[in-house]
Protein backbone atom coordinates (compact mmCIF):
# COMPACT_ATOMS: atom_id res chain seq x y z
CA UNK A 1 0.00 0.00 0.00
CA UNK A 2 1.47 3.34 -0.99
CA UNK A 3 1.29 6.32 1.30
CA UNK A 4 -1.47 8.04 -0.71
CA UNK A 5 -4.07 5.39 -1.50
CA UNK A 6 -6.07 5.93 1.68
CA UNK A 7 -9.29 6.75 -0.17
CA UNK A 8 -9.34 3.39 -1.91
CA UNK A 9 -7.85 1.38 0.95
CA UNK A 10 -9.98 -0.64 3.31
CA UNK A 11 -8.95 -1.02 6.93
CA UNK A 12 -9.70 -3.96 9.18
CA UNK A 13 -9.29 -2.02 12.43
CA UNK A 14 -8.57 1.32 14.03
CA UNK A 15 -4.88 0.60 14.44
CA UNK A 16 -4.53 0.35 10.67
CA UNK A 17 -6.31 3.70 10.30
CA UNK A 18 -4.01 5.38 12.84
CA UNK A 19 -0.95 3.75 11.27
CA UNK A 20 -2.04 5.14 7.89
CA UNK A 21 -2.54 8.64 9.33
CA UNK A 22 0.91 8.47 10.93
CA UNK A 23 2.54 7.19 7.72
CA UNK A 24 1.00 10.07 5.78
CA UNK A 25 2.27 12.61 8.33
CA UNK A 26 -1.23 13.79 9.26
CA UNK A 27 -1.15 12.96 13.00
CA UNK A 28 -0.96 16.59 14.15
CA UNK A 29 -2.77 18.21 11.25
CA UNK A 30 -6.20 19.72 11.81
CA UNK A 31 -9.36 18.19 10.38
CA UNK A 32 -11.26 20.28 7.80
CA UNK A 33 -14.13 20.42 10.31
CA UNK A 34 -13.89 19.34 13.98
CA UNK A 35 -15.92 16.23 14.80
CA UNK A 36 -17.90 15.48 17.95
CA UNK A 37 -16.84 12.03 19.17
CA UNK A 38 -18.35 9.79 21.82
CA UNK A 39 -15.59 7.56 23.15
CA UNK A 40 -16.24 3.99 24.24
CA UNK A 41 -15.68 5.18 27.84
CA UNK A 42 -18.70 7.48 27.49
CA UNK A 43 -16.69 10.71 27.31
CA UNK A 44 -17.63 13.13 24.57
CA UNK A 45 -14.93 15.31 23.06
CA UNK A 46 -14.19 17.43 20.03
CA UNK A 47 -11.78 15.73 17.65
CA UNK A 48 -9.76 18.44 15.94
CA UNK A 49 -6.83 16.50 14.46
CA UNK A 50 -6.63 13.37 12.31
CA UNK A 51 -5.31 11.50 15.36
CA UNK A 52 -6.81 12.44 18.71
CA UNK A 53 -6.78 10.99 22.22
CA UNK A 54 -9.70 10.88 24.64
CA UNK A 55 -8.73 13.05 27.59
CA UNK A 56 -10.62 10.76 29.99
CA UNK A 57 -9.37 7.25 29.15
CA UNK A 58 -6.51 7.71 26.66
CA UNK A 59 -8.23 5.92 23.77
CA UNK A 60 -6.55 6.88 20.48
CA UNK A 61 -8.94 7.75 17.64
CA UNK A 62 -8.05 8.23 13.99
CA UNK A 63 -9.60 9.12 10.67
CA UNK A 64 -8.05 9.33 7.21
CA UNK A 65 -8.22 12.64 5.30
CA UNK A 66 -10.58 11.16 2.69
CA UNK A 67 -13.11 10.24 5.36
CA UNK A 68 -12.64 13.15 7.76
CA UNK A 69 -16.03 14.76 7.16
CA UNK A 70 -18.09 12.18 9.05
CA UNK A 71 -17.64 11.14 12.69
CA UNK A 72 -18.91 7.66 11.75
CA UNK A 73 -15.59 7.10 9.96
CA UNK A 74 -13.49 7.70 13.09
CA UNK A 75 -11.94 4.45 14.33
CA UNK A 76 -10.60 3.53 17.77
CA UNK A 77 -7.05 2.17 17.82
CA UNK A 78 -6.74 1.35 21.51
CA UNK A 79 -5.82 3.01 24.78
CA UNK A 80 -2.30 4.43 24.52
CA UNK A 81 -1.78 3.12 20.97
Amino acid sequence: MSSHDGCAASFENGQQVVDKVRAMGFTNQYLPVPLEIKCSCGNEFRMEKFESVCDKCGMVHGVTPCHAFDANNVKKAGVGY
